[in-house]
């Protein structure tokens, strides 16, 4: 499940959730807290997480910040005020969504001549 359909629609998601959490995070970080928390099985590429970054910049939800380190620049992400509401509507949507689909999963695995 390294690179499974069902993160890829969640990638906004995961952003919102680990910047509500950690406050502001670079793309490289971003990545390697996520191979972090789901012990190596979930795998996010530049390619996927990039595209994802901006267009949530875009959209006004999040910030970025240019850093200097040492001699290079950071591009730091945070949440924007904006951003901040749609974690907690995203995040409530896909509790729902978890709920539904434990319902639903709860009632095959208990009934597997119906699944």
């Amino acid at each position: 499940m390294k690179n499974s359909s069902l993160y890829k629609g969640s990638l906004s998601t995961i952003i919102l959730k680990l910047l509500e959490e950690n406050d502001r995070m670079y793309g490289y970080e971003i990545t390697q807290k996520v191979k972090e928390l789901t012990a190596g099985e979930l795998n996010i590429t530049e390619g996927a997480l990039y595209p994802s970054l901006h267009k949530l910049e875009a959209e006004g939800l999040l910030q970025a910040e240019m850093v200097h380190i040492g001699n290079r620049m950071r591009k730091y992400y945070k949440l924007t005020e904006a951003g901040k509401k749609e974690t907690a509507d995203k995040l409530a949507e896909l509790k729902g969504f978890i709920e539904q689909m434990q319902v639903i999963m709860n009632t095959n695995l208990a009934n597997p001549s119906k699944a």
